[in-house]
């Protein structure tokens, strides 16, 4: 079999290394593949479109180095990328500075002749292939706003695919960032901390800040407590899988129940530590009602930026006593702007002739504070992120990423054609996902017959709520979503069998990780297509280091126990519920069947995992 590869980011390097060493786990003949990348190194965005203080995280069987953090910077997630290649010997099957012209359905061989042209050649070359995946950074062009008089009467505008460091924003300039995504809210941060002389966000409907690692609130400051300067683990690693995700009943899973107690959880948990539930210490520009609900949401972990836009609110704000009683017991620390703030502004409308900003009403607090405020910008960086077009594919016979209906990754008619990493988790990291989907994918193609029934109505239940407005209708919930692509190829571990490994290895750091860790990628690499000798050891290490450095009360009660007794429970309901519903249908049925007043004889047997209602006539069959 031949595969191709377009584009050499991080979704497009781990396809590749799946491809590249696929024979070895799944018993097939080695794949000849070729990964294409118009640009002259890999990387992709990471290369190309990233800016100062850009943070990234790595793949399941290459970990950073003990000394990186938990999170590292563009640059080094570029080397490390490099790295990647060298420890798979990647390097041969990667062509750099080749541009993909076109992809065509090969009807002569049922496979796809991919036209390709190398910069300094103008003679084009073709290379067939019997599948293709299309991974995320390349054909991706800047996504501009329309606002009349924007490029005519501001001295700069740039989009932040321009934007590298802080020495862009010179002295005593006035610096307005449109867009308050992370890359947006990264470079306003960026900004209130150069020497610039004013610094304005404008955003759209509203955002909601998270923090990027696990809040560490001070306990009873009244009394004299004081912050605990421990680093706490990453906000996506503290949340446990057992029976969030896993082993949750099918009436429990599609229903709303797990969007409507998470979407009140996490506000109280805000409230909670910070007086504020719209966002993280966000006393203003929570997201617009209709869209302040978690299904909807992508949260903010660029939270740095907060307590500036929070500033002059905060400062020109009453507490009330429940706030302040709140606060004395349980508060996490504000950082201090040391007089710095960033002012919080409505979308803009128009430019006038003299670069005056005049923004739309939104009725909010932000409108009234800027309205007047004559704010006329030097620099204007648009974080409004980019279009994602794929001139190359043939539209008479290819689906788009967002047509892909079978796990967000191909559609139906054609799983020979494959989008990875091209979607958006609402917390987590894409790298980790594009990983999970390349294994489904390859496995598809490869070897189909050990990929189960994909059924749709597994399709929904790990997908965000947007509206038909949002400019983004490919969110997934990370955790779901992660779980979902396991069971889809046999690699989620069954509870028996993490009791029966434990009990053997004399090793409880197992499947205690495994119960209480996040749902990283080597927990479904213990077995199945992709089963990795070192994943076990893994969770016995490093997913059990991160347990150990949750704080008791808020990581493990808050964010573990608690919801595992909660979803626990009601999946036990379902369960029973499900139960006796389909009895009492058979029942009926049966009575149905052999006429009124015919009472069948019953009995409860256990079949294939589940418990089932054999109904007859006659006691003895």
């Amino acid at each position: 079999m031949k595969v191709a590869v377009i584009g050499a980011g991080p979704s497009g390097l781990v396809t590749l290394k799946y491809l590249v060493s696929a024979h070895t786990f799944l018993g097939t003949e080695p794949i000849e593949t070729l990964l294409f990348e118009s640009e002259d190194t890999i990387g992709g965005t990471f290369q190309a479109r990233t800016y100062e203080d850009a943070e990234l995280t790595s793949f399941s069987d290459f970990h950073l180095r003990d000394d990186d953090p938990d999170f590292v910077s563009a640059e080094r997630y570029v080397k490390y990328l490099h790295e990647y290649c060298d420890k798979f010997k990647l390097w041969s099957q990667i062509k750099l500075s080749t541009t993909v012209v076109s992809v065509n359905p090969n009807i002569k061989c049922k496979g796809h002749t991919i036209t390709y042209s190398t910069k300094g050649t103008r003679k084009q070359k073709s290379w067939t292939c019997d599948a293709t995946a299309v991974c995320s950074g390349l054909h991706v062009t800047p996504n501009l706003p329309e606002i009349p008089g924007l490029e005519n009467h501001v001295p700069l505008v740039m989009h932040s695919s321009q934007f590298k460091s802080r020495s862009q924003f010179g002295t005593n300039k006035t610096v307005m960032v449109l867009g308050s995504g992370e890359t947006g809210t990264d470079i306003t941060y960026l900004a209130v901390t150069s020497p610039t002389k004013q610094v304005v966000i404008c955003h759209r409907s509203g955002f909601h800040f998270a923090p990027k690692r696990n809040l560490s609130p001070v306990l009873f400051s009244v009394l004299g407590g004081t912050p605990n300067s421990t680093l706490t683990v990453a906000l996506d690693n503290p949340r446990a899988s057992f029976f969030d995700t896993a082993y949750v009943h099918p009436l429990l899973r599609n229903s709303n129940a797990l969007w409507t107690f998470y979407d009140w959880y996490i506000k109280g948990i805000l409230w909670l530590n910070t007086g504020t539930s719209g966002g993280l210490d966000q006393i203003v520009g929570e997201p617009s009602p209709e869209k302040n609900h978690v299904s909807k949401i992508f949260f903010n972990k660029s939270s740095k930026a907060s307590p500036y836009i929070s500033c002059p609110y905060r400062l020109n704000s009453k507490r009330s006593l429940v706030d302040r009683i709140r606060s004395g017991i349980i508060q996490s620390p504000v950082p201090s702007t040391n007089g710095r703030q960033i002012d919080l502004a409505p979308w803009p409308e128009s430019v006038s002739s003299d670069g005056e900003i005049h923004f739309q009403d939104n009725g909010r607090p932000e409108f009234q504070r800027v309205k007047d405020g004559n704010i006329k910008p030097d620099i204007v960086i648009c974080c409004t992120g980019y279009k994602q077009t794929f001139p190359f594919l043939d539209r008479d016979h290819y689906p788009t990423a967002e047509e892909a209906n079978v796990g967000n990754i191909w559609h139906d008619r054609d799983p020979t054609v494959g989008f990875i990493g091209l979607l958006r988790p609402s917390l987590g990291a894409i790298a980790p996902l594009a990983e999970m989907q390349a294994q489904l994918w390859i496995l598809g193609i490869m070897v189909p017959e050990r990929v189960p029934e994909l059924r749709p109505e597994d399709e929904t239940h790990y997908r965000l709520l947007h509206g038909k407005d949002s400019r983004i209708g490919y969110g997934n919930d990370h955790e779901s979503y992660v779980y979902q692509l396991a069971l889809d190829m046999n690699s989620a571990v069954g509870f028996a069998e993490i009791v029966k490994r434990s009990w053997e290895r004399r090793e409880w750091r197992f499947a205690i990780a495994w119960a209480l860790g996040a749902n990283v990628n080597p927990k479904f690499r213990i077995h199945g297509p992709w089963r990795w000798d070192r994943a076990e050891r893994l969770l016995e290490t490093e997913v059990w280091e991160t347990i150990c450095r949750r704080r008791w009360f808020f990581d493990h009660f808050l964010l573990s126990f608690l919801p595992m007794a909660i979803f626990g429970l009601l999946s036990l309901a379902c369960w029973i519920y499900a139960m006796l519903y389909h009895a009492m249908f058979d029942v009926v049925l049966a009575v149905c069947e052999h006429g009124p007043g015919t009472i069948p004889y019953a009995r409860v047997l256990w079949v294939e995992g589940k418990l089932v209602l054999h109904m007859t006539t006659s006691k003895n069959r």
